[in-house]
C-alpha cells in the first residue's frame, strides 16, 4: 500500500492514542462521523483545511498525518523481514504496519539493529579470542609461569630434606615465579577490559594502519594533487604509533600515489560518465585491472555513485590491505571465507572474474564482486611468480536469484553443509 493512502490509518491511530472517540474528534472539524470512518478506513483522500484542521485537532503536524514514519524506519523494517525469512513477514505492508504503529515499529527495527551490532560484536570477539597475537603471548607467559610454579612446588613438596641453599633458591623461584604470573594476569585483564574507543588501545601494526586510513576516509586529497609526500603523512599521523605501521602504511600509500597518477580523478570523473565498464577504463589508462579496482576504491563516493569496499591479498590468502564496506563482514584477524572470489582469482590470474555474491546472516545482503590476480615482477625458469589479488566490492539494491552464498569466516557462518567449512560455527539455529 502506498504511503500516501495510509493518511486515514495515521489518523485513526493518532485519535486512539489521545482517547477520542470518533464522534467527537468529527465533532470538532465539523463533519459526520460516518465520514471520518471512511476516512480512517482509508476509503477517502483529504487535505486541504480538513487535513489541516484534524491535525490541530490531534495536536500533530499535517505532515504526521500525511508522510507517516520515515523512509529509513520503513526500510529497516523490511531488512529486519528478509534477514528472518521464515518468519513469513508481509514486506509489502511495512510502510502500513509503520504508519498506524510507530512506536512498535521503532521498537522492532532498533532491535534488529541491537542484534547486528551484537552479532558483529561476536565476530570480532571470536576473531580476537582465536588469533590475536598479543592475547596468545599473554596466554603462553601465564601457562609457562604457572608450570613453573607447579614444578617448583612438587620439588618442595616431595619428602626429605633439601639442603638449605637449595631450599632458599626454591623459595626464590617461588616469589619470582608468582609476582611474574600476578602481573601477566594484570595484564591480560587489562588487554581483554580495553575498550575500541579507548585513547591508549594497544593495536597490532596493521590495525594501526587501518586507523589511519579510515581516519582519512581512504582518500588523499594531498597526495592527488603532489602537495604532499607519502613520508609527510605518516610522520604527521597520530594514529601510526608502531614502526611497522608506518612501514605497511607507506608501502599503501606509494602504490596510492602510483595509481593516482596512472588515473587522474578528473579524467576518471569524465570516463564514468560512460558508465563503469573495468576493460574500457584499463585501456583507456594504460594499465591493468589491479589499478583500476584499486583506484575505483578510493575515490570519494560521490564519484563513483554508491559505495565501494576493497580487499587485498597474497597468495597465501593472507588479507594485507582491507576497505571495509556495509554488509560485507571482514574480519580481523584469521582466515576468511574460502569461498570469496578473491581467492577464486588466484586460481585464475590474470583472469577478471565478476561474481554476485550474498554473504549470509541475520540481514542478508548482496554484493558484486569484481576481482583480478596478478603476478609481480616477471617470473623466470627458476623463479616461481608471487601473485597478489584484489578485490573490489559494490553493494547491490537487489539479490539475484543464483548468487553465491558466502560468510565472514567459520566461526561465524551460519550457513550448514557449506564443503568450505574448516570448523563448526559458534552461532547457534536462528542467532
Amino acid at each position: 500500500m502506498a504511503r500516501d493512502t495510509l493518511t486515514g490509518s495515521r489518523i485513526r491511530e493518532r485519535r486512539l492514542i489521545a482517547g477520542l472517540r470518533q464522534a467527537d474528534l468529527a465533532r470538532t472539524v465539523g463533519i459526520s462521523a460516518s465520514y471520518l470512518n471512511l476516512i480512517e478506513h482509508n476509503r477517502r483522500n483529504i487535505g486541504g483545511k480538513l487535513l489541516v484542521d484534524l491535525a490541530d485537532a490531534l495536536s500533530v503536524e499535517p505532515s504526521m498525518l500525511t508522510e507517516g514514519a520515515e523512509a529509513a524506519l520503513i526500510s529497516a523494517l523490511k531488512e529486519a523481514a528478509a534477514g528472518n525469512p521464515g518468519a513469513g513477514a508481509e514486506q509489502d505492508r511495512a510502510d502500513e504496519f509503520a504508519g498506524r504503529f510507530p512506536g512498535w515499529a521503532g521498537v522492532l527495527a532498533g532491535a534488529h539493529q541491537r542484534v547486528n551490532s551484537l552479532e558483529q560484536l561476536v565476530q570480532t570477539l571470536s576473531d580476537r579470542l582465536t588469533h590475536d597475537p598479543n592475547l596468545a603471548a599473554s596466554l603462553h607467559e601465564i601457562l609457562s609461569t604457572a608450570a613453573a610454579i607447579r614444578s617448583t612446588a612438587a620439588i618442595l613438596a616431595e619428602p626429605g630434606d633439601l639442603e638449605p641453599e637449595w631450599r632458599d633458591r626454591f623459595h626464590k623461584n617461588l616469589d619470582q615465579d608468582a609476582e611474574r604470573l600476578a602481573d601477566g594476569s594484570k595484564a591480560l585483564a587489562g588487554f581483554l577490559d580495553e575498550s575500541a574507543s579507548s585513547p591508549d588501545r594497544r593495536l597490532m601494526p596493521q590495525e594501526e594502519a587501518e586507523a589511519f586510513f579510515e581516519a582519512h576516509g581512504y582518500h588523499f586529497p594531498a597526495l592527488e594533487t603532489g602537495k604532499s609526500q607519502p613520508q609527510d603523512l605518516i610522520s604527521a599521523a597520530p594514529e601510526l604509533a608502531s614502526r611497522e605501521s608506518r612501514v605497511i602504511a607507506l608501502a599503501v600509500l606509494e602504490v596510492y600515489r602510483a595509481d593516482a597518477t596512472a588515473i587522474p580523478l578528473k579524467d576518471l570523473k569524465a570516463a564514468l560518465k560512460d558508465g563503469l565498464d573495468l576493460g574500457v577504463l584499463a585501456a583507456r589508462f594504460n594499465c591493468d585491472m589491479a589499478r583500476v579496482l584499486r583506484r575505483l576504491a578510493a575515490v570519494p563516493e560521490d564519484v563513483l555513485g554508491r559505495p565501494a569496499g576493497l580487499v587485498l591479498c597474497d597468495a597465501s590468502g593472507t588479507i594485507g590491505f582491507r576497505k571495509p564496506i556495509a554488509g560485507f563482514d571482514l574480519p580481523r584477524f584469521g582466515a576468511s571465507c574460502p569461498l570469496w572470489p578473491l581467492y577464486t582469482a588466484l586460481a585464475r590470474p590474470q583472469v577478471p572474474l565478476r561474481r554476485v555474491v550474498v554473504q549470509e546472516g541475520r540481514s542478508r545482503a548482496g554484493f558484486e564482486c569484481l576481482v583480478y590476480a596478478w603476478p609481480l615482477g616477471s617470473p623466470g625458469f627458476d623463479r616461481d611468480p608471487v601473485y597478489r589479488a584484489v578485490m573490489l566490492i559494490l553493494p547491490l539494491q537487489e539479490i539475484p536469484e543464483g548468487a553465491l552464498q558466502v560468510g565472514a569466516n567459520c566461526r561465524v557462518c551460519p550457513v550448514r553443509d557449506c564443503m568450505a567449512r574448516r570448523e563448526p560455527s559458534i552461532l547457534k539455529d536462528g542467532f
